[in-house]
């Protein structure tokens, strides 16, 4: 038999609703109010609902201050399951600011109070809390800015509803200006909190690998040290994008012999690839020895765990920080890999190539880029490559696309009823200003003959962002040039976020339990956003661009994901200028910053704004104004 779930109820006015929730099965109910029991019991009714929690063997406490909740329980008593406060108030005519900060301390005093799994229950009048679901809804300034104010003690807004008083037996709100009078609940929200994981700075990784007869070691970019070795291709991982390329290789198999190949492939690429912006990799630099710098890493290496070929220690230095360009001990250039394609180019000219067979490979690519909802540092790509007779590759490429838009239909009915279509476009019918940041560096690395999209909806409008894939045709060089190879390429992250409705790319990496409880056993749904109304917080950065230099965009948006945890969501350049006599050009950007699983608050955004500032004096050598 299970415990009975313990709820906190502070400051009640007249018991009403602590009474009423009494009744409920397998609750230990403990009440609390503000005011002396005498006090109280000069309320009306409040004196029945006292002695009916009391006969039910509820607890209730009196003078219990809701910011100082550890000062009235023992250790042992503080775990509670809910905690509700319904319509706090600082009494008489205290303004909101007042309001914010009994708010604000009464989060961080339950935040000692409640399970892992708990939640926080408030219940603000219309308009009051500053979100969204109030109608109407209040200027920012003049709200309690309750979710901004829960995030400063790590809580994130679960869900809200409306708080219906006539669906409650027996209750009757009370407390009007600290009188024992009614006000107004219609339209009153019922906010829910829970627990968010908390924003730490990643600990630096260093990776180990064979190269032809030595052992190397590097640290991993650290944007990317919470997103490597997550293993979501795996053959027990539930997470949506192994779904959706399980899904599309089962479809394929069907119409193709298939061969997978993705077990050997290298995370180092070596030297430089043709066409690719040098800003677009992630370079990292070599070391024979497991630590590259004493004084970077001081401390021991933990465990060590395996990842494609490749093993990881892990380690932190003083500042928890690692610039992976310092500290170079070898001439070599290597990066980590942005794209499968040269892998899937290389196949052809192995035995194991058979004419015919649809070869299949598929892992996690890097690649620096800007900072927009769908552009992302690391995807799972999904290469295909198969030689055909020449002059057949049209059908070809039309029964892979014919294939995967099943495969997607199928995967789609399951979660939506909108209409779904994947299509050609044509590459040559874009300009590269109309192409996005995957596309774009598609662009860079061969010819592409087609853009594979993704249309939800009306179809015909190709909205920017549904790009998921790229097809290109190549001789097949080792024969008598009767063959020719198709590859098609598929962006795996897209897909899904696609097909569930996930808006946000940093939604598929969040280490939140709970959005992988969504997709139990591998199935596929429409994603329910666990964070609602995330607080977003804008800074402005101005700085002199360093005379006769390029700025390099990329890395300002890099470092600004490094600092920030990924959590700034937009950088716009809102002011450029050049100066008339000295020819100095200053640039201002403005960033906004806004977590789409976690508690964000006003003070974290300031630090990592100040520490954003630090690393672009020092990196980029832009002079700040």
């Amino acid at each position: 038999m299970e415990p009975p779930r313990r709820v906190l109820l502070l400051g009640e006015g007249n018991f009403s609703f602590a009474a009423s929730l009494c009744e409920a099965a397998g609750t230990h109910v403990v009440a609390t109010c503000y005011e002396s029991e005498e006090e109280v019991s000069r309320r009306g009714r409040a004196a029945h609902s006292i002695g009916r929690l009391r006969d039910r063997g509820a607890e209730v406490v009196f003078s219990v201050d809701c910011t100082k909740m550890t000062d009235y329980f023992s250790p042992e008593k503080r775990e509670f399951d809910r905690i509700y406060f319904n319509f706090p108030h600082c009494g008489r005519k205290s303004g909101v600011a007042k309001n914010r900060d009994l708010l604000a301390r009464f989060f961080h005093s339950s935040a000692e109070m409640l399970t892992e799994e708990g939640e926080i229950h408030v219940a603000l009048c219309n308009g009051q809390g500053g979100t969204p679901a109030d109608q109407p809804r209040r200027e920012w300034h003049n709200s309690w800015q309750i979710v901004a104010v829960a995030a400063g003690a790590g809580f994130i807004l679960s869900n809200v509803h409306p708080f219906k008083a006539e669906t409650i037996p027996g209750y009757k709100c009370t407390g009007y200006r600290s009188q024992d009078k009614s006000f107004h609940v219609e339209g009153a929200l019922n906010h829910v909190f829970t627990r968010s994981t908390q924003l730490r700075p990643p600990k630096p990784v260093i990776c180990e690998t064979q190269l032809e007869s030595r052992r190397v070691y590097f640290q991993v970019p650290q944007v990317l040290v919470d997103k490597i070795n997550r293993g979501f291709l795996e053959l027990n991982s539930c997470h949506p994008v192994r779904t959706v390329k399980e899904k599309l290789a089962a479809e394929l198999s069907q119409a193709f012999p298939l061969q997978n190949t993705d077990y050997c492939l290298p995370l180092l690429h070596h030297g430089h690839l043709d066409g690719v912006c040098h800003s677009n990799v992630f370079w990292v630099t070599l070391s024979p020895e497991r630590t590259p710098r004493t004084e970077e890493m001081p401390n021991e290496l933990a465990n060590v765990v395996l990842f494609s070929h490749i093993d990881f220690c892990r380690d932190t230095d003083k500042n928890g920080w690692v610039n992976v360009q310092e500290g170079c001990h070898t001439s070599e250039q290597y990066y980590l890999r942005p794209s499968l394609l040269p892998y899937a180019q290389a196949i052809i000219h192995t035995r194991a190539f058979l004419p015919g067979t649809l070869h299949v490979l598929s892992g996690p690519v890097f690649r620096k880029c800007l900072i927009t909802p769908h552009s992302m540092p690391v995807f799972h790509e999904m290469v295909f490559a198969c030689a055909v007779n020449r002059g057949t590759e049209d059908s070809c490429i039309q029964m892979l696309v014919n294939n995967i838009e099943t495969s997607i239909d199928s995967l789609h009915k399951t979660v939506s009823s909108f209409k779904v279509n994947i299509n050609l476009q044509e590459a040559m019918s874009f300009e590269t200003t109309e192409l996005d940041d995957f596309a774009a560096f598609e662009s860079q690395l061969s010819k592409i003959q087609y853009f594979v999209c993704m249309e939800r909806g009306v179809p015909g409008s190709c909205e920017k962002g549904s790009w998921v894939g790229t097809i290109r045709t190549a001789p097949y060089e080792l024969a008598s040039g009767e063959l020719v190879v198709v590859f098609a390429s598929l962006n795996l992250d897209l897909l899904a976020m696609l097909i569930c409705g996930i808006s946000d790319w940093r939604m598929l990496w969040t280490s939140d339990t709970r959005f992988l409880r969504q997709f139990p056993r591998g199935e596929l749904r429409l994603f329910k956003n666990f964070s609602l109304y995330p607080p977003s917080y804008v800074h402005d950065v101005s700085f002199w661009v360093p005379d006769g230099e390029q700025f390099d965009e990329i890395a300002f948006h890099t470092i600004a994901r490094q600092v920030s945890g990924e959590t700034v969501i937009s950088i716009q350049l809102i002011d450029s200028f050049q100066h008339a006599e000295t020819g100095r050009k200053s640039l201002c950007y403005r960033l906004t910053f806004q977590s789409c699983d976690g508690a964000l608050s006003h003070q974290q955004a300031a630090e990592m704004q100040l520490l954003f500032r630090k690393e672009i004096k020092q990196r980029l050598r832009v002079t700040l104004r």
